[in-house]
């Protein structure tokens, strides 16, 4: 009992096999406890994937849903997602026999001439042939399931990839549309202004006709008139430009496509609190370079494998006949037993395909750092800008209600001739230029709040590690073997 035991534990052990890849651990990045710029007061992290809910914009918020309806990229990266999982499945199917049916009915001829015939074989005959045939790769060296890891890990990886391109579709989008609002605002201002320049021009061309100012008047007032008209004309090529881009964003033809014109400024969103260690939970891109650099390191094993004897158990049976008595007991025919691929020479084949992977696993390794040192700058750099950006907008509206004062009273003093119509425009140009500043740094606000949810991953979050899924591969035998030991037969 006890030498039976012993012999099915071996058996067991030895099919088991070995796992030559190296213990895996993601590289580790050092990181500091909190960001220089941290904010106070922010809300908690997000785990909404629908991040651009925070600018409380309807529109953007339906022009953001038809992107995962009508992206054709985002379509495409989902059927290069639904490629590396077939492809997983594709390398899980190795863990498994295979089986396949074999049949064949031929008529053949043999040569007059052909070597070692005698004379009393025909000149015609059928070989007709119905069976099976399975093949089992007995995995002692952990070939097979690294090669089924590794394509697991890449499919994780394209998942990753998957949710990142998502991600920067969405933020493209609101930047686009952010971009999009600002030039509204700052057409805005500029209909505005040049109101307020037509009513300049018509006033010193009346002041001309009474003979109180001099004709350069009417030229400054006309000149300031044009050069606000050919403003608002750059301003709508530049919201043409951006509507285009939104087109192709949600899938539509630019030339059917428009949006609406607004007078009401985006509101700024509450601004999030983040960790620097929160870009490795959040950020997909992190998450696809840390899968990729697993992936790499279950090659390492594959290919340390390929340095041992494959083994394969290999079992052909069915029934053969020259005519069609296939189902004469007399016809079956079989055949089982293992075979061995015993590795002699390659001229440094397999050594160099383990560098390759060894390499590969390094590369993969340092990209993961570099992808994890960017996020936590790219995150620093727009809570930076934020910072920065809120300091000079309150500034900047500062100068822009004094501009706008002194604008008033420059026109009233040259309505009465107590100041010239050059310090006129001087003023006006001065606020109008202070008031374009304010709009475009609320613009750059919007930017920096939709960069910075970019950088912190957007609302996407890494998925638990899903549970290992055991498949037992033990040829039938050994389960046997197994059950008796156990008292099971």
């Amino acid at each position: 009992m006890k030498l039976r035991i012993w012999l099915s534990a071996s058996i067991a052990l030895a099919l088991g096999g070995c796992d030559f890849a190296p213990r895996y651990a993601a590289p580790s990045v050092s990181l500091p406890a909190k960001f220089k710029n941290e904010p106070s007061g922010g809300a908690e992290l997000s785990a909404s994937e629908t991040w651009w809910l925070s600018f409380n914009d309807r529109t953007l918020n339906n022009l953001e849903a038809e992107v995962d309806a009508a992206n054709p990229d985002l379509a495409a990266a989902v059927a290069a997602d639904e490629v590396a999982k077939a492809r997983a499945e594709q390398a899980a199917a190795g863990l498994l026999p295979q089986v396949d049916g074999i049949g064949q009915i031929t008529g053949n001829r043999q040569s007059d001439d052909r070597p070692l015939r005698s004379k009393g074989q025909p000149d015609f005959y059928g070989n007709n042939i119905l069976g099976v045939q399975v093949s089992y790769e007995v995995d002692l060296w952990g070939r097979v399931r690294n090669i089924a890891k590794e394509a697991n890990a890449t499919a994780e990886a394209s998942a990753d990839a998957l949710a990142d391109a998502r991600l920067e579709l969405h933020a493209e989008l609101a930047r686009d549309y952010v971009n999009l609002r600002g030039l509204d605002d700052e057409a805005t201002l500029l209909s505005d202004t040049i109101r307020i320049y037509r009513s300049s021009l018509q006033l010193t061309q009346s002041l001309l006709s009474a003979q109180i100012v001099s004709p350069a008047d009417v030229d400054r007032a006309q000149a300031q008139l044009s050069s606000a008209e050919a403003q608002a004309s750059d301003l709508a090529l530049r919201r043409a430009a951006l509507e285009d881009s939104i087109a192709a964003l949600v899938g539509q033809a630019a030339a059917a496509f428009s949006v609406g014109r607004s007078s009401r400024p985006l509101p700024l969103p509450r601004r999030p609190r983040a960790v620097p260690a929160d870009v490795l939970r959040r950020r997909p891109d992190v998450a696809e370079d840390e899968r990729l650099t697993a992936a790499a390191n279950f090659g390492v094993g594959s290919a340390r494998a390929n340095f041992f004897p494959k083994f394969t158990l290999l079992a052909l049976g069915g029934t053969q006949d020259t005519g069609f008595w296939l189902f004469h007991p007399g016809n079956a025919f079989g055949t089982i037993g293992p075979s061995v691929d015993l590795p002699l020479f390659d001229a440094g084949l397999r050594q160099a395909e383990l560098e390759v992977a060894k390499a590969e696993f390094t590369e993969a390794a340092e990209r993961y750092r570099s992808t994890v040192l960017r996020a936590v700058k790219e995150v620093e750099d727009n809570l930076s800008a934020l910072q920065w950006l809120a300091r000079e907008a309150q500034q900047t509206s500062t100068a822009a209600e004094s501009a706008r004062k002194a604008a008033d009273l420059s026109t009233t003093l040259y309505r009465a001739g107590a100041a010239s119509f050059l310090e006129v425009v001087t003023a006006q140009s001065a606020a109008l230029e202070a008031e374009r500043l304010t709009i475009a740094l609320h613009t750059r606000e919007l930017e920096a709040d939709v960069g910075l949810m970019l950088a912190l991953g957007g609302g996407w979050s890494a998925p638990p590690p899903p549970a290992p899924r055991t498949i037992d591969v033990t040829p039938p035998p050994v389960q046997m073997i197994k059950e008796a030991s156990k008292g099971k037969l």
